[in-house]
Formats: C-alpha cells, structure tokens, sequence
C-alpha cells in the first residue's frame, strides 16, 4: 500500500478556507462540508498533499502562496477564474449532476438544455483540467491519487496524459443514478462524464446499488468500466464523544431538555434541500398526530434544518415550503401550552449534537442519499436507546436496515405508522436495536474509508 506521503487526495471543497482580518492578512479557518470533516483527521500530519479548488477571493489569494502547511495539512489551492469556477459549480455539479444522481428532476418541466448548458459544461471540463494540471505539478513520483465525487469526474482522463505514473482511484458521495436518469444530461456530457471516470483505475461507492448504477451506465452507453469498490464511511466515534462533551454541547442539552419539556422527542437534522425529504417528513408527523390522537401534546418534533444553496432558485422555494409546512401543522394542531414543531434554522453543530444524543425517535427519511452520516451519528450519541426511522433511499439503510425501521420515503402512511411504532416500542426491542445501530454504525470510520480507497489503487485491485 501506498505510504501516506505517495497520496494526494483533490476535492472540489478543501481542508482550509480563508477570510481576511481588519489588517488584511488572511486568516485560514477549518472547510465545511462532510467531507473535509472525515477526511481532515485521517489526512493530517501524514505528509498527504491535498489539492482543492480556491473558492473566494481571499483563497486565491492564498492560493499564490503555493502548497501550504496548515493545522498539520499540507494544501494546495488552485485558483480558478471565478466566472469560470461559478458556471462549472452552479450550473453543472449543483443544478444538474445533482439532480440526476439525487432522482430531483422534474422532467415535465426540467431539464431543458441549450446553449447555457453546453458553456456550463465547458466551464466543468476547464476546472477538471486546471485541477488535473496542479496534481500533475505536486504530485509525488507514482503516487495514489484519491478523486473525490462529482465534481471532478474528468481529472484521471487529462492526469493520463500529463502524469501517466499516478494512479487515479474515483470516489462518488453521492447515489449514481441509473440508465434512465442519466438520459436527463445532454448524451455528450453524460458520455464524456463516463469516460472520464472510466479513466481511473478504480470507482468507489457507499453502497452496491450505487456501484451496479454506474456500471449499468457504463454498458448502455458503451463506455468500459472501471473496476468498483465499496467502502462506506462511518464517523469518528472519539472524535463524536470528543465534540459532544464540550461546554457548549452541555448547554445545547439543557435547552433541548427544556424544549421537550417532558414530552417525547422526534428529531431530524438536515440540509434544507429537496432531496431530503423534510415537507413529506412534516406531513408524516401530521398524519400521526391524525392518526393516533394520543400523541396530541404528547410528543414534539424538532427539526433542526439549515438553509443550503439558497443560489438556486430550487432551494429557496423547498424552504419556503418547509417553513410553510412547519407553520401549517403547528397551527393546525398546537396549543396553548405545546408546539408540535420547532425548527431551527440555524446552522448550530453543538445543538445539533445535543438533539442526537436526546431522541427518542430520529427520523432520517431522504428521497435519495449517497450515504447519510447522521443515521450513523445518531446511535453514537444518542443516550435513550433512541430508535432510527430510515429511508430504504439512503445508502445507510444497507447497513443499518435490519436495527432500523425502514420505511418508503414517498410514503406518508408508512413513516406515520413507522413514528407511531417507534414511540410505542417496549424499552427491550428499543434497548436491543439501539445496541444493533451503535455496533453497525461504528464498523466502519474515516480511516477504513481512506485506506479502501488506497487499496483499490493497487495492482491487484479492489
């Protein structure tokens, strides 16, 4: 296996952004997303270069600087023209190859391809190629170079002919969507994107299904496929218990005690975008409450739901109607002394720690996940035998489905009864599948995650 100073990992999102202070010197700060978040601890202090793209004006600032040491992570920036960049992430990675991989698209009305498209798409093969060209600089002799998702299918394809001694290894966060999904992307787009990851040596995957997808379109569409692995990634227990025992998580849990008030708790955490699934989640809880009279002022749901690419127009109309729908059930059903949903719109990680260590019930209903880390997260903090109400569509329930309730997320009636049984469960059942959850969310960690993708590099392969 590769030592870990032979690995470059590249991401659309790096390890490190920047601000700049009241002096103008830059100050780098901790990057967002899941990604950075798994894989920081893992890459840190290994000699691992990780390449990103400059994604604000104080970045490529810093990104002149060249490869930079950073909180024990060697970076290294790639500035984009930010026009350039806007138009390959906007338009392509968030408004389209989202959509497709995620089964979004309204297809009576969405796609509709034109010219803007075919630019948009020039612009994602110009950010591949100004990625691919920074590797082919820094990297090591031979190295293992680990791709991460969507947003950089192509680079292996133009790293073949710059550095034909690297070897590529592709890993997709996301579903993949299957044959008929992808005819939704121009056919060239969807050809070249193909092509592009058939130029790695091998293609990663939370989940089988997302694997056989891939292939599936491989086939149809005549491109050879590369070898596929499986890996899900799985939370850092000690870095969770580590982040849970702080102060400010401590004063988290008072406030979500007190917002209970000695009710029982349903719980989500999430994006506000379509693909999760929040408004049919709402309706769910309405029917319950429809449904099983008993749980009136019995039970509160507390959606802690943060807002997410608000550039698109998609976006802000999903949050207007979860925001609607959270109105609508806490006026339809409310009281004087309870309200049924609380949302929090804030993006508050301590709270959001608090509220999975407090569940009784978590619900995790995606219309289409890669994965879904919070279904994992969960049942590593949760302290109440909390019980998980999961999705079949998200790649989690592949390994947390037999200690979970699986449920359809288009199905209303389902998740109703689904909440219902989990509120009613006896505390043996809750005791024994909290007990499954903790083990199976635990098996595997960043680490096994990283090291299956170095793996796969190998001559002998996945």
């Amino acid at each position: 296996m590769a030592a870990p100073g032979d690995v470059v990992v590249v991401s659309n999102r790096g390890p490190v952004s920047f601000t700049r202070a009241d002096d103008g010197s830059l100050i780098p700060l901790r990057g967002s997303g899941g990604l950075v978040s798994g894989l920081s601890p893992v890459v840190a202090s290994t000699g691992a270069l990780w390449v990103a793209a400059a994604m604000s004006d104080p970045d490529r600032e810093a990104a002149a600087q060249g490869t930079m040491d950073v909180d024990g992570l060697r970076v290294r920036l790639v500035d984009i023209d930010a026009v350039t960049f806007t138009a390959a992430y906007e338009v392509v990675c968030n408004a389209n190859l989202w959509f497709v991989h995620h089964g979004l698209f309204d297809a009576t009305h969405r796609p509709a391809h034109d010219h803007r498209f075919d630019a948009a798409w020039a612009s994602y093969r110009h950010v591949n190629v100004a990625m691919a060209d920074a590797v082919a600089k820094e990297a090591p002799e031979g190295a293992v170079v680990l791709v991460q998702d969507y947003h950089l299918t192509l680079v292996a394809r133009f790293l073949a002919d710059l550095r034909p001694d690297l070897r590529c290894v592709h890993f997709t966060h996301t579903p993949f969507t299957d044959p008929d999904g992808l005819r939704l992307l121009p056919d060239a787009a969807a050809t070249e994107m193909l092509a592009g990851l058939g130029a790695h040596v091998a293609c990663g995957f939370h989940t089988q299904r997302w694997a056989d997808r891939f292939v599936a379109c491989c086939t149809e569409r005549g491109v050879t496929a590369p070898p596929t692995f499986v890996a899900p990634l799985g939370p850092d227990p000690d870095d969770l218990a580590s982040s849970a025992a702080s102060p400010a998580v401590a004063t988290a849990s008072q406030a979500i005690t007190s917002l209970a008030g000695g009710r029982r708790l349903v719980v989500r955490v999430d994006r506000i975008e379509p693909s999760k699934n929040i408004v049919r989640g709402l309706r769910a809880f309405d029917l319950l409450l429809t449904q099983y009279p008993q749980w009136r002022e019995k039970v509160t749901f507390a959606a802690f739901i943060y807002p997410s690419r608000e550039t698109l127009p998609e976006y802000l109309a999903y949050r207007q109607e979860a925001t609607s729908t959270v109105a609508w059930v806490n006026e339809r059903w409310g009281t004087a002394d309870w309200v049924p949903v609380v949302a929090n719109l804030g993006d508050d990680y301590p709270t959001s720690l608090a509220a999975l260590g407090a569940y009784d019930v978590l619900l995790v209903n995606p219309i289409r996940d890669g994965l879904n880390l919070v279904a994992k997260e969960g049942p590593l903090l949760n302290g109440h035998d909390g019980v998980l109400v999961l999705s079949s569509e998200a790649g989690a329930a592949d390994e947390l489905g037999d200690a979970a309730l699986v449920v359809n997320p288009f199905d209303l009636a389902a998740t109703a009864e689904a909440l219902h049984r989990a509120l009613t469960m006896g505390d043996p059942e809750r005791a024994e599948r909290a007990t499954a959850l903790r083990s199976l969310a635990a098996a595997h960690s960043p680490h096994t995650w990283f090291d299956a993708q170095v793996a796969a590099a190998e001559p002998n392969g996945p």
